[in-house]
C-alpha cells in the first residue's frame, strides 16, 4: 500500500516542483528524520488536547491507526504532499469534520494557481455525475454523463478509496459525498492518490444510454484556463467596480432575501453564520420585512452554510423557535494547557479563553459552564409565526446544524433536502486553531471543545429531513433544483388549503 501510495505520487511532486520561489520549492523533500519527528508532535498534539479522539473510534483502534500512519512515512524522505497525505488518513479515523489537513501556507504560495478543474462532478451513493464541463476542446463529457470508471478503476471502489481520506462527524456519508462534489473537492484527494496526467481514461454512460470510453482531460494547468476565466470575467468596457460594490456583491452572495409574490414567500439564502457579513443587520431588517408584509411562509436555504458563529445562528434561531431553547448540554476542553502552544494559531489568547472561561468539574474536565444546559429565549420583536421551510444538505454543517436541530420538532417548522452533514448530536468545534509543524509546515485543524448538542440524538449522524429530496439523475440533466421543487410543491399545498379553510 505504501510503495504503490508513493509511486502514484510522484508524478504530482514532480509536478509541483516545476514551480518555484525564491525560498520554497514545492517539490522539495523533507529529510525522514524531520518527517517523524513533526508526525510525533502531531501525535502528541491530538492526545494531549482533542476532546473527541476517542469519541467514535475506541483508544486501541486509535492507536493501531496512528502505528499505521507512521509505517506508512517509510524510512525515505517525502514531500509535503505526501506527508500531509498520511495525516489525512489518521485523521479521517477520528471522524470529527472539523479536524483535517492543511498544505503550508508556503506551498499555497508556491503552487498558485496550480491546476485548473473545468470537469465539476456531483457524487451520491452509486453516482458520480458531470455537471459541467468547461473545457471546450474536450466536449465529449457533457452534463449528465455517469462517470462508470477512470483508467480502468471502477468508480464505487475509487470513491471508498477517497473516503478513507476524508474526515467527517461521526459515520456521515452525506458529508462526504458533498466534499467530493465541492469545488476541486475529487480532484484535491484524487490527484495525491492516483496521481497527476494529462489525459485519463474514462468510462461514462451518456444520456442516451450508450457507453463510451476515451482519454479525457479532467484536470487542466491553470494557465490555460485561467486565460478564457479572465477574457470572460473582464470583458472590455465594463466599468470597474468601486469598493463599495465589491462589498455589496460579497455580502449578496452570502446572504441575500427575495420575496416571491406568487408563492407568498420569503427566500433566505444564507451561505455562512461566519462574523463580518453584517447578519444582525441582515436578519433585523429580514424579518422586519416579512411582518410588514404579512409573508406566510419562509424559505431559509442552509444548503451551503458550513457554519460560523455561534452567535449568529443563536440569533436566526431565537426568530423562529416558538419555546425557550438550549445549543448544548455539555461543552468542555480535555485540557487547559498545551505543551504545544507556541504551535497554535492563537495560542496564548486560547489558553486565556480557557484558562478563564471554563471550569474544572468532577469528570476531570473543563467545562465552558455559560452554555451548557443554558435556555435561550425567542425574540418577541419581529418574530416569525409563519411556516418555515428549512433547507439541509452535505454542506450543512457546525452552526447551521444547531439551528436546524433546534428548531426541527416544531410544528410550523419542516426541514427538506438531505441529512445535515454536521452531527445532531454533537461535534468538536468552538476554538478551532491552526495548527503548524515546525519542519514541514504543515497545518491542521485541532477543535478544542467537545459540544454535546444533544444526548438524546442518535450519535453519528446529522439532522434529518422530515421531507427527503436528494440528487437524481433526471434533475441534474434536466438542471432543475428539485429540493427548491419539493418546497414550492409543499408551500402552494398549504397555500390551497388554508384558501380552502377561508371560504
Amino acid at each position: 500500500m505504501v510503495k504503490r501510495i508513493a509511486a502514484v505520487c510522484c508524478s504530482v511532486f514532480l509536478m509541483f516542483g516545476c514551480r518555484t520561489t525564491r525560498t520554497f520549492e514545492a517539490g522539495r523533500k523533507h529529510a525522514p528524520e524531520k518527517i517523524q519527528e513533526d508526525y510525533r508532535i502531531f501525535r502528541n498534539i491530538l492526545e494531549e488536547s482533542h476532546p473527541g479522539l476517542y469519541w467514535f473510534t475506541p483508544k486501541d483502534s486509535m492507536d493501531g491507526y496512528f502505528e499505521r500512519g507512521r509505517e506508512m512515512l517509510g524510512k525515505d524522505s517525502l514531500t509535503e504532499t505526501r506527508f500531509r497525505l498520511v495525516l489525512s488518513y489518521v485523521l479521517a479515523q477520528i471522524r470529527c469534520g472539523h479536524t483535517y489537513a492543511r498544505p503550508s501556507k508556503q506551498l499555497v504560495r508556491a503552487t498558485r494557481p496550480g491546476l485548473a478543474y473545468p470537469i465539476a462532478l456531483k457524487f451520491w451513493p452509486d453516482t458520480a455525475m458531470v455537471t459541467f464541463n468547461a473545457n471546450r476542446r474536450d466536449s465529449q463529457l457533457r452534463r449528465g454523463a455517469i462517470i462508470t470508471a477512470i483508467d480502468g478503476r471502477p468508480m464505487p471502489r475509487i470513491v471508498d478509496t477517497l473516503f478513507r481520506y476524508l474526515s467527517g462527524d461521526g459515520r456521515n456519508k452525506t458529508h462526504l459525498y458533498q466534499s467530493l462534489s465541492n469545488r476541486n473537492g475529487f480532484a484535491e484527494v484524487f490527484i495525491p492518490l492516483f496521481g497527476y496526467k494529462p489525459r485519463y481514461r474514462v468510462s461514462w454512460i451518456d444520456s442516451a444510454g450508450q457507453a463510451h470510453t476515451a482519454d479525457v482531460n479532467l484536470f487542466l494547468p491553470a494557465r490555460d484556463s485561467a486565460a478564457r476565466r479572465d477574457s470572460i470575467a473582464k470583458p472590455p468596457g465594463l466599468p470597474k467596480l468601486s469598493r463599495r460594490e465589491r462589498r455589496a456583491r460579497r455580502l449578496q452572495f452570502q446572504r441575500s432575501f427575495r420575496i416571491d409574490t406568487t408563492l407568498q414567500t420569503g427566500i433566505m439564502d444564507l451561505s455562512t453564520f461566519t462574523k463580518g457579513y453584517r447578519l444582525r443587520r441582515f436578519f433585523r431588517q429580514t424579518f422586519r420585512k416579512l411582518k410588514e408584509e404579512e409573508i406566510p411562509n419562509l424559505v431559509i436555504d442552509l444548503r451551503n452554510n458550513g457554519g460560523g458563529s455561534v452567535t449568529n445562528s443563536n440569533l436566526l434561531t431565537k426568530y423562529i423557535a416558538d419555546k425557550p431553547f438550549r445549543i448544548a448540554d455539555s461543552l468542555y476542553a480535555i485540557s487547559r494547557r498545551s505543551s504545544y502552544r507556541r504551535l497554535q494559531e492563537n495560542g496564548f489568547w486560547n489558553q486565556l479563553f480557557l484558562l478563564f472561561m471554563t471550569r474544572r468539574q468532577r469528570d476531570g474536565n473543563y467545562h465552558f459552564r455559560y452554555f451548557e444546559k443554558r435556555a435561550f429565549k425567542p425574540r418577541s420583536r419581529n418574530h416569525y409565526k409563519g411556516q418555515v421551510y428549512v433547507l439541509t444538505g452535505g454542506n450543512t454543517f457546525s452552526a447551521s446544524t444547531l439551528f436546524a436541530g433546534a428548531v426541527r420538532e416544531q410544528e410550523n417548522v419542516t426541514i427538506v433536502g438531505e441529512e445535515t452533514g454536521g452531527g445532531a448530536y454533537g461535534n468538536n468545534a468552538w476554538l478551532i486553531p491552526d495548527v503548524t509543524l515546525p519542519h514541514t509546515k504543515v497545518r491542521f485543524r485541532l477543535p478544542l471543545f467537545r459540544l454535546v448538542i444533544d444526548k438524546e440524538q442518535r450519535k453519528g449522524y446529522g439532522v434529518q429531513p422530515e421531507v427527503f429530496s436528494g440528487p437524481t439523475v433526471e434533475a441534474i440533466r434536466r438542471q432543475r433544483d428539485i429540493k427548491m421543487d419539493k418546497v414550492r410543491e409543499l408551500i402552494e399545498r398549504q397555500n390551497s388549503k388554508v384558501k380552502s379553510q377561508k371560504r
